[in-house]
């Protein structure tokens, strides 16, 4: 079967860029990451990561170029991982990050699953739209109000500046 990939720059523009790309379901993350360096333009020499998300497009499970875990624990690499094990039906979207110096952030989602096309040659790409800017969009992080749970610490009178009650001293080693 055919995997047919729509993937989205994450941009916060109104100018939608984004690249349609077919792929057989038996090849690796390592070969969809080619096809999308390719289809933008890229070199494909930078650090990359794949991370599967929900569907409201929350990072989940990292799956990585090389693995640099060093043997701590079990991770999963683009070259040893197949399309179909991780994606299907149920389950369409991928987060991909390009070039963790610029952070070029797609939005990678499985539209659709088609029967293979005789003589066409895969990965295919088989649309275009938008031109990709000279420089990664920049991103806005907002992080929650943490301000209510820092008041806490208002209500016990505590003085930061006051180090007289601390007993350095007795735990110094």
């Amino acid at each position: 079967m055919i995997y047919r990939f729509r993937a989205i720059l994450d941009n916060d523009t109104e100018d939608d860029i984004f690249r349609d790309i077919e792929i057989r379901e038996t090849d690796s993350l390592e070969d969809l990451h080619n096809a999308i360096t390719q289809s933008f333009g890229f070199e494909g020499l930078e650090m990359a990561s794949f991370y599967v998300s929900n569907e409201d497009w929350e990072q989940g499970e990292e799956i990585s170029m090389y693995d640099v875990s060093e043997g701590h624990n079990d991770t999963r690499t683009m070259s040893e991982t197949i399309l179909n094990t991780v994606l299907d039906q149920s389950q369409t979207k991928l987060i991909y990050v390009y070039d963790f110096l610029s952070m070029w952030t797609f939005l990678v989602e499985l539209a659709e699953i088609v029967e293979e096309t005789e003589g066409t040659d895969y990965p295919n790409l088989m649309f275009v739209h938008g031109q990709i800017p000279d420089s990664a969009p920049e991103k806005t992080f907002e992080a929650e109000n943490f301000d209510d749970d820092l008041n806490e610490f208002n209500d016990d009178e505590l003085d930061v500046d006051d180090y007289s009650d601390l007993d350095f001293d007795e735990n110094w080693n």
